[in-house]
């Protein structure tokens, strides 16, 4: 079965009521162990109408092998991106979809010489769910939009350097605990990291609040 293109269709036509459209995408929401991530990715009219990288999809669409290029692809494409991060503590202290409104405040204030709340921006949020205005407040425009991180370009740029910046993360503490094996499984409930928790319990990086041995496999 072929896998249709990202396109530009949302983003062209919110940049004739907007300057700048912001793509907010989420990587780590299910993961037992290591932070949340949110990418953002920022176009404006020019961009817009420029080529959309090759092989750009959704994140989970695209082979581990060739996402780190793609990721540089694509933040070459847009104007600005930024990765926000919501800790593992986090998660657990405040519940994930708090969580990931911090991560995704977090990724905003990381866009260079953009503010959200000045500008003339629309954010597109992937998803059906506002999980960012119970954490900035009211003050910008929010659209959620089911599956823009395979229809909308923008969002799939944000997916894939959100993922790229997140799976390195979880190679960098395999290093301090490779009894999970998170060079492998970047945090995610595979066979063998719930095999490793029941031999070797939790690390400071899961969420303790739910990384249970026997939880099922959610990638």
């Amino acid at each position: 079965m072929s896998v249709v293109a990202p396109r530009l269709t949302v983003e062209r036509r919110l940049l004739r009521e907007h300057d700048l459209v912001i793509a907010l995408d989420e990587v780590g929401r299910g993961a037992l162990a290591g932070p949340v991530a949110v990418g953002a990715a920022v176009l404006d009219a020019s961009r817009a109408r420029r080529r959309i990288p090759e092989g750009l999809r959704d994140s989970k669409l695209v082979t581990e092998l060739r996402r780190p290029g793609l990721a540089t692809r694509a933040a070459d494409w847009v104007v600005a991106s930024a990765v926000g991060w919501a800790s593992p503590a986090e998660i657990d202290e405040r519940g994930i979809m708090r969580a990931l409104g911090l991560a995704a405040v977090r990724a905003l204030a990381g866009l260079e010489g953009i503010d959200p709340r000045t500008a003339d921006a629309v954010v597109i949020l992937d998803g059906n769910h506002d999980y960012v205005t119970p954490v900035s407040g009211p003050g910008m425009t929010i659209q959620t939009i089911v599956k823009a991180d395979r229809d909308c370009a923008s969002a799939a740029a944000a997916s894939v350097i959100a993922k790229v910046s997140r799976d390195a993360h979880m190679v960098e503490l395999h290093d301090e605990t490779p009894m999970y094996e998170w060079v492998r499984n970047k945090g995610y409930a595979s066979a063998l990291h719930r095999d490793a928790i029941r031999a070797h319990g939790l690390s400071r990086h899961h969420r303790a609040s739910w990384a249970i041995a026997d939880a099922p496999t959610l990638f």
